[in-house]
């Protein structure tokens, strides 16, 4: 099994770490493609307080695919190497993946808050201030992406500050360095949803305690495939604040009493995170959003590519973003490379210029009637309202994703009449220029 770092201590490049970390060969077989085992349960088998520390957590093992499955762990392990996590926890989708990374902070008692970015995906803005406020979990909304209007909204019972690295659809780069600063100050974790730029964002180096993605996105690739993974850099003391997280360092009712900071250092393959081992063991256990071992096949397909791919999407993307941006009928463009003053800042140390600036952009038509003509006109590129996909995706949100959001409010989220979001796909760049010229041409 390749770890993070190599036997002389070399840190391993994610492009190395996606093709080999977590999974050398089956034991059996030797196959070098990780296996899919599609099964629920193990065989007990052997001394039955062997098996009893299993179940206590005192020992790694398989029990029940719900809680951890071979073909899933290999996903994990992977991930977190390329990652550069201490350790990963993969789920059946990103919202999956979101709700448990937050629900696991909380503290089971009324007044949990999170202080969550201003601009964030529809459905985890629905989670944050409907869902949670449901459980007893308050949502404060900073009123822009500045540190200081996230800091105003915290007190002692704050258990996360959350955002998107850039929010999906508008753009905004959250300011994770910063935000992370005011979490060392304050004792709170900076919790990350980096779906729309794996590899490109490095949240382990800015400082984020946790980041959630959608895997189902980039990281799978292709479009086929759902899933979820939640990233534990390792980099938050919660047994230090046991006011505000006290089930990671007080007995947890949820595991027999267990008490987490202990049991992680007792298991060896599941040993390197207690938030995770957590998370695992109570939250993934009760609600059983696991992922499935064929579904996590898949996604290990679509990592080995994704640091190929994420350079040429983003490459693409830059020429598509120039191209619009000279475009007499586009009224605007929106992409981080065309950033400038403090979002150009906030860019250049958000994203990995190696990669580029994302493979998402905005831009804008006078009217919603000529956002529509657009859309009705492109040919080779697909009209849909997912992102992340190896074809370039375009949408109107005013005539979809947004049709029911009263027009102030979407205008307030930056979301115009005429405002179009495309995800900048694999083909070549001059088929998807002359794609959409051939599509402005119908607008008037």
């Amino acid at each position: 099994m390749l770890k993070k770092n190599d036997a002389q201590g070399h840190s391993v490049h994610p492009a190395t770490a996606s093709l080999h970390a977590g999974f050398r060969s089956d034991p059996t077989t030797k196959a070098v493609c990780v296996p899919i085992y599609q099964n629920t349960a193990y065989e007990l088998d052997g001394d039955l307080s062997k098996i009893a520390d299993i179940y206590n957590v005192k020992e790694d093992g398989y029990t029940y695919t719900r809680i951890i499955n071979p073909t899933t762990r290999a996903l994990e392990t992977r991930f977190a190497a390329v990652d550069n996590a201490a350790d990963c926890l993969a789920v059946a989708s990103g919202q999956a993946a979101t709700f448990i990374a937050l629900a696991n902070l909380c503290s089971g008692q009324p007044g949990d808050n999170i202080v969550a970015a201003p601009f964030l995906y529809g459905n985890t803005w629905n989670l944050l201030h409907n869902t949670f406020r449901r459980f007893g979990i308050e949502t404060r909304t900073a009123a822009n992406s500045e540190p200081a209007e996230f800091e105003k909204h915290v007190d002692d019972r704050t258990i996360c500050l959350f955002g998107e690295c850039v929010s999906n659809p508008i753009l905004d780069p959250l300011p994770v360095r910063s935000l992370a600063e005011i979490g060392r100050k304050r004792g709170i974790p900076v919790v990350v949803d980096n779906t729309t730029t794996p590899l490109v964002c490095r949240p382990s180096n800015l400082g984020a305690a946790m980041a959630t993605y959608s895997a189902t996105k980039y990281i799978c690739g292709h479009g086929t495939t759902l899933g979820g993974l939640i990233s534990d850099y390792g980099s938050f003391p919660f047994q230090q604040y046991p006011d505000r997280f006290p089930l990671f360092s007080a007995p947890d009712e949820a595991h027999g009493g267990i008490l987490w900071h202990q049991a992680v250092q007792e298991v060896n393959d599941l040993g390197k995170s207690a938030a995770l081992l957590k998370a695992r063991m109570t939250w993934l256990r009760d609600t059983g959003p696991c992922a499935s071992p064929f579904n996590s096949f898949q996604l290990l397909q679509g990592l080995e590519t994704l640091h190929l791919r994420m350079r040429q999407h983003c490459e693409n993307a830059e020429i598509v973003a120039d191209m619009l941006n000279n475009h007499p009928k586009v009224v605007r463009v929106t992409h981080p490379s065309h950033f400038t003053g403090r979002k150009r800042e906030l860019a250049d140390d958000l994203f990995d210029k190696r990669y580029g600036y994302g493979a998402m952009l905005m831009f804008e038509v006078k009217d919603a009637a000529s956002g529509r003509a657009l859309i009705e006109n492109v040919e080779m590129i697909y009209h849909v309202s997912n992102v992340g996909d190896a074809r370039t995706l375009i949408t109107h949100p005013v005539s979809t994703t947004h049709t029911t959001v009263p027009r102030e409010k979407r205008m307030a989220a930056g979301i115009n009449d005429g405002t179009i979001r495309l995800c900048v796909g694999l083909e070549h760049a001059d088929d998807i220029i002359r794609d959409l010229e051939r599509a402005l041409s119908a607008v008037n």
